[in-house]
């Protein structure tokens, strides 16, 4: 594993470090007073348009028109609808994207539809979130204002450069109350660099890790229970490298996460790498769409809300085969780990049964976790055969037919 292939697995990668300078400059005019608010929108706006030209060249055309069309929705939509025309508007395009890209013959090198993709559904999550606000009253519109200053915050914060790429979801009222005290956080920069140097150590880990399993001789495909583990547990520190690149370039920016609610700190790291529940798991990984997921499906449900989180997910990550089984699988998953556990504590009573239980039950979410990984991650339908008829589908088949048990 060479330090290069970072740029494979994140290609969005070289273009967040060329963001970082910007982000740096922006904060400091804004700190020595050289930014008005207008400015300061201006700047977010125009930095996200450069980049997302030079990130996705002509494929930058997807990410314009919905965002067009989601503000001309929020200027002219009554406020009870304008959820409904909003994710009618993010969805319906962003599944066109997907089936339309995914069908093209498209050059395995070229990473701009890749990214392209990625931005537009960031996009659907701010633009959804925001007309939630809108719907909710929780973000009133400013009414007596004139056209181009109602429609410049929403467009800044639809494109703002630090998150165009990635990074958790910002709520509209927390990005312009940020917008108007950006020059007061206190050294962003060091926080951004100890973010930086903790990518560092986690690309490290992985390069590491890689470079033993490809020098071990033994069992490898996905018919092998620990290759498929080591294989989820590469993935999930190029998740941990990406999310923590993209808080990074929020902090140097100004932008701060609220507390609990960044996709990775020191605390959420442990919990995921320790927690012998699946659901504390799916809880903390990805923090914030987790949230996004739970406000938009979960709480808005009246059946099945779990179930329909879960496929609701699926559809917003692309629907391809790996991702319909792999989400379907975690949501029957995690209501079985709901079922199993209080099942399991109420027998686990002196200290040793606990110590079992709990170290068993850590290898098996362990297991489910990687199971689930490799599926999502799974691009064509042949492969995803094979990984059903493994060994390794065993665990998740007797979680189910647990979950059976105990309805």
């Amino acid at each position: 594993m060479r330090w290069a292939d970072l740029l494979v697995l994140l290609p969005a990668a070289p273009y967040r470090l060329v963001a970082f300078p910007f982000a740096a400059l922006f904060h400091h005019l804004c700190a020595s007073g050289h930014l008005s608010l207008t400015a300061r929108y201006i700047f977010l706006l125009a930095g996200g348009c450069l980049l997302a030209g030079i990130a996705m060249g002509s494929y930058a055309v997807l990410l314009l028109i919905p965002v067009a069309g989601s503000v001309l929705i929020l200027l002219s939509v009554s406020p009870a609808h304008a959820h409904t025309w909003v994710f009618a508007l993010q969805m319906s395009w962003q599944t066109l994207c997907h089936l339309g890209l995914s069908s093209q013959e498209l050059d395995p090198q070229d990473a701009r539809p890749a990214i392209t993709l990625s931005a537009i559904m960031l996009l659907t999550q701010k633009a959804t979130s925001l007309a939630l606000d809108i719907h909710e009253g929780l973000m009133p519109l400013q009414l007596g204002q004139g056209l181009l200053q109602r429609a410049l915050p929403l467009c800044s914060y639809l494109l703002f450069f630090p998150a165009l790429l990635g990074g958790p979801l910002c709520s509209f009222s927390r990005f312009q109350a940020q917008i108007e005290s950006c020059g007061a956080l206190p050294d962003p920069l060091r926080a951004a660099g100890q973010r930086c140097l903790g990518a560092v150590a986690l690309q490290g880990l992985r390069a590491g890790l890689a470079g033993g399993l490809a020098s071990r001789q033994g069992c490898t495909g996905l018919g092998c229970l620990p290759h498929v583990w080591a294989q989820a547990l590469l993935l999930r520190l190029a998740y941990y490298v990406h999310w923590v690149l993209d808080e990074a370039l929020l902090e140097a920016a100004g932008f701060t996460p609220e507390v609990g609610q960044g996709d990775l700190s020191i605390h959420d790291l442990w919990t995921l790498e320790t927690t012998h529940r699946l659901a504390v798991f799916t809880r903390t990984w990805n923090k914030s769409t987790s949230c996004w997921l739970r406000r938009l499906v979960f709480q808005r449900c009246p059946a099945q809300p779990l179930l329909a989180t879960f496929a609701f997910s699926a559809w917003w990550h692309g629907l391809r085969p790996g991702q319909v089984f792999g989400f379907l699988c975690w949501a029957v998953m995690v209501e079985a780990d709901y079922r199993i556990h209080p099942f399991l504590s109420a027998w686990a009573t002196c200290q040793g049964v606990k110590l079992l239980y709990r170290g068993t039950t850590w290898v098996f979410t362990q297991l489910i976790v990687a199971y689930i990984l490799v599926a999502v991650e799974t691009e064509s339908f042949s492969m995803l055969c094979l990984l059903w008829t493994s060994c390794n589908s065993i665990l998740p088949l007797s979680y189910s037919l647990a979950l059976l048990l105990l309805l």
